[in-house]
């Protein structure tokens, strides 16, 4: 059995197999995720609204994934600052952009995480660095 703190197969093996520049979407129960040939992997964690949070599947990607630079929409924002999910768990100042163009930018991902969060907004392109 693995001992890092996340265990969830499918989403264990997309971390290992990313590269440098690949983005991961760990979004809100409400995050549209776009379907076709072309779309990004789905991956459903929401068992209910709430479960599991934003910041609890945050926390268990981070110690996996090394992360070079982060987007969150600017609607996210409260008085021009992140979130405390974000906050709490990261160091690099994110980019923002509007919640429509941060939709857009989703097409682009290797794969989204759907969680149960029901926080408006809450939602975290991940684009993963190198270790070296």
């Amino acid at each position: 059995m693995k001992r890092s703190a996340l265990l969830h197969a499918e989403l264990s093996h997309l971390i290992a197999t990313m590269g440098h520049g690949d983005m991961l979407v760990i979004g809100d129960a409400g995050l549209p995720i776009p379907v076709g040939p072309n779309a990004p992997q789905r991956i459903d964690l929401a068992v209910t609204l709430g479960t599991p949070g934003l910041a609890e599947v945050l926390k268990a990607v981070l110690s996996e994934l090394q992360v070079e630079r982060t987007v969150i929409a600017t609607e996210a924002l409260t008085a021009g600052q992140p979130p405390a999910w974000y906050t709490q768990q990261l160091s690099l100042a994110p980019q923002t952009m509007s919640h429509e163009a941060f939709k857009k930018l989703c097409g682009s991902a290797r794969a989204m995480v759907r969680t149960g969060e029901s926080t408006p907004y809450a939602n975290i392109i991940l684009v993963s660095g190198v270790t070296f």
